[in-house]
């Protein structure tokens, strides 16, 4: 598989609060510099919680190097996702946006 789930986007309206509950819930530890991004323990996978005040909540996956966006894309959506064609990018985006068959929004961020 060339996947591995590389964070979840919570949306919370208040960054600094989410960040202290969960690192205390999970053990996980702000990224130095960015209190947003929580890291596990080095004896956890290494997925990480990212929360944002203004995101909608979805999961990134990350494409391993072993693999081509393409390739992925492809993948995904002969298991039923579908890419999302109105989703506004920024300028040199490393994503892209799809959505599952029960309309669950991800991003398959590009290696």
């Amino acid at each position: 598989m060339g996947l591995t789930l590389g964070a979840i986007i919570v949306n919370v309206p208040d960054t600094t609060a989410a960040s202290t509950f969960w690192s205390q819930v999970l053990d996980y530890t702000p990224q130095a510099g960015n209190h947003d991004f929580l890291l596990p323990p080095d004896s956890r996978p290494a997925t990480r919680l990212h929360f944002d005040s203004n995101d909608r909540t979805h999961l990134d996956l990350w494409a391993t190097p072993d693999t081509t966006v393409a390739a992925e894309v492809a993948r995904l959506e002969a298991l039923g996702a579908r890419l999302v064609d109105d989703w506004t990018y920024p300028k040199d985006a490393d994503f892209t946006v799809l959505e599952s068959p029960d309309g669950i929004l991800f991003c398959l961020i590009h290696p």
